[in-house]
């Protein structure tokens, strides 16, 4: 069959595509920008990406009419635009009038559970563009989940970031609201068995795993699983906007998205029924289990997608074809070269950068200027790294967004998401016997041109220092 995957550059979209293709079902994936798109040699014949913006109705029309289900795994909540509910409602419109107009049977859209009488923007949204989608000449088959648990998913980062970090936490009262938690495993599970199956058609439904837990349970529950002890005392008097900067500055997360779960945490998440478990034969695993698979899959470094991944995570609002050349004019440049002594030494050293390994030299300073950078309202170094080894376009490295990365030829191309006046690269290549490292500066004004001065102390100490340590 030949099925439809938007989002297939997210956290759910990178781990259903494998699934599909090993079905052996033909996928044609809507990406923004294909240079952020990662297929693996092994997926080629099965798998096709096109280039869609959804809020360009135009572009839609790359889409195949043969197509026979799609899956909508499209959300704006950590976008950076104030109005993410009107760009989902013209989104999705835009999507049924060029759906209806192909053979699609069926769409699947998997969104959050929305029992609540009072529902927050983000849960609105939601709502909104399932009753969009139901507008459709295909059938609907919505299936609404709470908190996703899983290595690299937005809950299981910020639930891990909290215990580990903070033995004693002072936490607003929202962390007594109940929610119903599933794992990744289990959401994949329906999604799949729910692919073009009569008895979902028309239909909206509710999964969730067997505990129905407090936030404040699901956190000493992550405690208890790292073998942690942790004291967890809520408070009445902590505002909506205290609540988000204290997740922003304990957490990975950006305000933005910061802000939308605080709104969402108020609300109770937890399914009405449990009757597509018997429909489709899905037993879901208990949040402890759901904890146990997650952490085996950090612990192996074999994380398949993370949410951080995703553009909205940080301040990139453009294609990264746009800036894959690097620019000379009107930019400062820092340039340093040296004979490398073992090229896989030094290729492994260079994508091994980042997260846990550092920056090789004067990580102290690194450490400072992220710390800068989220007082500034910034991504900050806190963000890390998918995997530890492996790096693909469109990955996050700390405060960086991965633009280029060629490991065979020994070429990495890095654009900065901190806050600057201006706009940076960093670039490392290997020609011959040779290591090249640029930083590259575009200053916006007179500001950019201060900032350049200012840091350019800094430059020789780093630089230099972390092009020896890439070699030796």
């Amino acid at each position: 069959m030949k099925v439809l995957l938007t989002g297939a550059t997210g956290y759910i979209g990178k781990r259903l595509l494998p699934i599909l293709v090993a079905q052996g079902h033909e996928i044609i994936c809507c990406v923004r920008d294909k240079n952020r798109f990662y297929c693996p040699k092994e997926f080629e014949n099965n798998v096709s990406a096109i280039e869609i913006d959804f809020l360009n109705m135009e572009s839609l029309n790359t889409i195949p009419n043969d197509i026979d289900a799609a899956y909508y795994l499209i959300h704006s909540m950590s976008s950076s635009s104030d109005n993410y509910d009107e760009l989902e409602s013209i989104s999705a419109a835009n999507f049924v009038k060029r759906v209806n107009q192909t053979n699609t049977k069926q769409v699947i859209y998997l969104t959050g559970i929305v029992n609540d009488n009072t529902l927050s923007k983000h849960l609105s949204s939601r709502k909104n563009v399932e009753n969009i989608l139901g507008t459709g000449t295909f059938a609907l088959t919505a299936l609404r989940a709470g908190i996703i648990v899983g290595s690299g998913s937005a809950s299981f980062e910020i639930i891990r970031d909290l215990v580990t970090k903070l033995p004693l936490m002072i936490t607003p009262k929202w962390l007594n609201t109940k929610c119903q938690p599933i794992a990744i495993t289990d959401v994949l599970e329906f999604l799949t068995k729910s692919l073009l199956n009569p008895l979902t058609y028309h239909q909206s439904f509710d999964i969730g795993g067997p505990d129905i837990l407090t936030y404040k349970e699901m956190l000493l529950g992550f405690a208890k699983a790292k073998n942690l002890k942790r004291w967890i005392f809520t408070i009445p008097v902590m505002t909506p906007k205290l609540s988000s900067y204290w997740l922003y500055f304990v957490t990975s997360t950006s305000y933005k998205l910061a802000t939308a779960l605080v709104s969402s945490m108020k609300v109770e998440v937890i399914c009405r029924d449990s009757k597509i478990n018997e429909l489709l034969q899905v037993q879901p695993m208990t949040y402890e289990q759901a904890l146990s698979r997650a952490l085996i899959k950090v612990e192996e470094d074999q994380v398949a997608s993370s949410w951080k991944d995703s553009l909205v995570s940080g301040r990139f609002k453009n294609n990264i074809s746009e800036f894959l050349k690097v620019p000379k004019k009107d930019c400062f440049i820092d340039r340093r070269k040296m004979e490398i002594v073992n090229r896989d030494f030094t290729i492994e050293r260079i994508w091994s950068i980042g997260g846990e390994s550092g920056w090789y030299y004067g990580d102290w300073l690194w450490n400072i200027r992220g710390f800068i950078d989220k007082l500034f309202g910034g991504v900050g170094l806190r963000r890390g790294r998918t995997n530890k080894h492996s790096i693909h376009s469109g990955d996050v490295l700390d405060f960086w967004r991965v633009l280029y990365a060629d490991k065979e030829n020994g070429k990495l191309v890095l654009f900065a998401e901190m806050k600057l006046p201006g706009e940076a690269w960093l670039e490392f290549k290997i020609i011959g016997n040779t290591l090249y490292q640029s930083a590259t500066f575009r200053p916006r004004g007179i500001w950019g041109k201060l900032y350049w001065y200012s840091v350019l102390p800094f430059h020789g100490f780093i630089f230099s220092g972390m092009l020896r340590r890439l070699i030796k």
